[in-house]
Order: C-alpha cells, then sequence, then structure tokens
C-alpha cells in the first residue's frame, strides 16, 4: 500500500471511529440497546466496505491505471449487491433499529468521505513540474533549442528592407 493510501485509510477511520462511537451513544439514548446495535453495525459495515475498497485499489493501482480502475468498479459493484443482500435480509428484522442503522451508515459514510477529502486537499501538488532543459539537466537540448531560435532569426526577413 502506498503512504498516501494509507495515510487516507488511516484519516478516514479515526474520523469515521469517533462519528460512530457519538452515533451508537446517541442510537442508545433514543431506542436503548436495538438502538446502539443497529448504529454499531452500520459503523462495522462502513468501515469495512470502505477499507476493503481503499486497500483494494491502492493494490491494483501497482498494476496500472487500468487495473486501478477495474478494482475501483469492481468493489463498487461488490458493495452495491452486498448493501443491497443486507438491507433485504434484515428489513423485517427487530434485533436492531434499522432505521438507526440506515441513519447511522450514511453519516458515516459521508465522515469517510470528508476524512478522504480532507485527507486529499493537505497533499501538496506541484501545479507546473520544471522542465529539464530549464534546469540546466539537458545541455544538449539547451543548445539544440539555441541554434533553432538563432536560425528562425537569420531566416525570417527584416522589415522595411528589399
Amino acid at each position: 500500500m502506498l503512504a498516501n493510501d494509507a495515510r487516507i485509510l488511516i484519516r478516514s477511520a479515526v474520523a469515521t471511529a469517533i462519528a460512530g462511537v457519538i452515533l451508537i451513544v446517541v442510537s442508545a439514548i433514543l431506542d436503548g440497546g436495538q438502538g446502539a446495535l443497529g448504529a454499531g453495525l452500520a459503523v462495522v459495515l462502513v468501515t469495512v466496505f470502505f477499507t476493503l475498497s481503499v486497500v483494494a485499489v491502492s493494490l491494483a493501482g501497482r498494476l496500472g491505471p487500468a487495473a486501478m480502475m477495474a478494482s475501483a468498479f469492481g468493489t463498487y459493484f461488490v458493495k452495491i449487491i452486498a448493501v443491497v443482500a443486507i438491507v433485504v435480509a434484515f428489513r423485517d428484522t427487530t434485533v436492531f433499529s434499522t432505521k438507526l442503522f440506515g441513519v447511522t451508515a450514511i453519516i458515516c459514510i459521508l465522515v469517510w468521505s470528508a476524512g478522504q477529502v480532507a485527507t486529499l486537499a493537505r497533499r501538496r501538488v506541484p501545479y507546473v513540474v520544471p522542465d529539464a532543459r530549464a534546469s540546466g539537466a539537458m545541455p544538449e537540448a539547451r543548445r539544440l533549442n539555441a541554434q533553432a531560435e538563432a536560425g528562425q532569426k537569420k531566416a525570417a526577413p527584416r522589415a522595411g528592407k528589399q
């Protein structure tokens, strides 16, 4: 895993864990044990799903952009199918609060995404990549450019002289 991907994973997971603890406490106050269980399951689900995505995309990124994109689409598709299966399987359950599960999942998704955005926004990316010719690293290229510019000056007709 790349260092930047690890940073994204850690910061997003910590932010989600903090929000998750708060949401579990609030859910316990609102609906007792069923609320706390629903919120806890949502926090675990979001954390596991997003962690798997970051790890899969990071590992695929070593192979190239096409593999990384395929991994992103693949994990997204699998997560959607898994969420649908989980929601269908537990839609009539009374073991935990499905409403608090849903609300907590949505909030945790937003917190995780905000953690990713905040981490990426901190990263310093140069707007301009210095040209090797300008730094003197390529003296041959500089010489050829100078010759080409000199040749253009000689070939250009002078204004006013005929």
